[in-house]
């Protein structure tokens, strides 16, 4: 891990080359909960190495950026979750279920018809091509346990907090693995702790702290509104944030920039590193540097420095690549800004 004051990364995604995937296709639908080959554009015997020379360009957009902590941009998935919630024992990939998203719309999701175990690694090779193509410090994310169970027709347990659980179980084994692979910091994205904020009062935590027990190394949870691209209306304050302190990560990603969140609730996560969101990805227009110093400025006035890492809102996944390059060079340049103003 780099020993810099506010370190930069990102949430994980990045954008994907329109030879690689079917981005117009992509961005037509929501971020798909079963498998979607359907988007990818080259044939299937050719496109593992498509996707691994699509990741080694991630990865050197984002040390040209200046990155502090890279990750592979998820070259490889459909969705940031559908990758590894489709690897598991007891779901049925061939005939799926269907569940509400975020929006209220329903959305094919995997269909469990049996114990939710997992019975091979998913991400460790993903881990180990980063890790032999880059010098940085590194992360991957992985979908977690709670939001999982909610993008899910359950068939079996007929008890959704069960069923979370037995997820749990399954994303620590992973997250062992990913970490033992060379990863840096590992990531749960849990969006719906956010969008499901009464439901998640009730396991959430339990079922986070589960996937966590035992575990050596930096762990995050990222929690958004949705990617800026298809959920565009977004409340100011977070229903589900303060309960995080009861939970056994490291890190906690938040979306601040777009929703222009009011940065005070940070006071309640006073023993939490803050991964927080300066980057607008529902606007186009990219920050200045001034603009992101001037939101690292506002968040300071509530969480210490060795406490911050600075970050986009959300993955990148749905933006043209020009911006997205734009967009992080202006926050490591806005992070230099401030860096220097605290070294006086």
């Amino acid at each position: 891990m780099p020993n810099t004051l506010l370190p930069t990364t990102v949430v994980g995604s990045y954008p994907q080359p329109d030879w690689l995937i079917g981005r117009e296709a992509l961005a037509g639908r929501f971020p798909p909960r079963v498998r979607a080959k359907e988007l990818w554009r080259i044939p299937p015997e050719f496109l593992a190495q498509a996707q691994d020379d699509a990741t080694i360009l991630a990865i050197r957009d984002m040390e040209r950026c200046g990155i502090d902590i890279i990750s592979d941009g998820e070259q490889r998935r459909e969705s940031y979750s559908n990758r590894f919630a489709t690897s598991l024992d007891g779901v049925d990939i061939d005939n799926p279920g269907t569940a509400l998203d975020r929006t209220g719309h329903p959305n094919p999701v995997p269909r469990i018809v049996g114990p939710i175990r997992r019975s091979k690694p998913c991400e460790v090779e993903d881990v180990l091509f980063l890790r032999g193509n880059t010098d940085r410090s590194i992360k991957i994310t992985i979908p977690g346990p709670f939001t999982m169970s909610q993008q899910a027709q359950d068939d079996y347990y007929g008890d959704s907090e069960r069923l979370a659980m037995d997820y749990a179980e399954a994303v620590n084994q992973e997250i062992k693995d990913l970490f033992a692979a060379g990863a840096d910091v590992v990531q749960i994205d849990e969006p719906y702790m956010q969008a499901r904020a009464e439901t998640a009062k009730g396991y959430a935590i339990r079922s986070l702290n589960c996937a966590l027990e035992g575990v050596q190394g930096t762990t995050a949870v990222h929690l958004c509104f949705g990617y800026a691209a298809i959920v565009h209306e977004r409340p100011s304050a977070y229903s589900f944030l303060p309960e995080l302190a009861d939970a056994s990560v490291d890190q906690i990603s938040i979306e601040a920039a777009q929703p222009r969140l009011d940065l005070s609730i940070l006071r309640e996560l006073p023993s939490k590193t803050i991964i927080l969101g300066v980057l607008d990805l529902g606007d186009m227009t990219p920050e200045t540097p001034e603009i992101v110093a001037q939101r690292l400025r506002n968040a300071l006035e509530y969480v210490d420095a060795d406490r911050l890492v600075v970050a986009p809102d959300c993955g990148m996944k749905y933006l043209p690549k020009d911006v997205a390059l734009r967009k992080l060079r202006a926050m490591v340049l806005g992070t230099a800004i401030v860096r220097e103003e605290l070294a006086g």
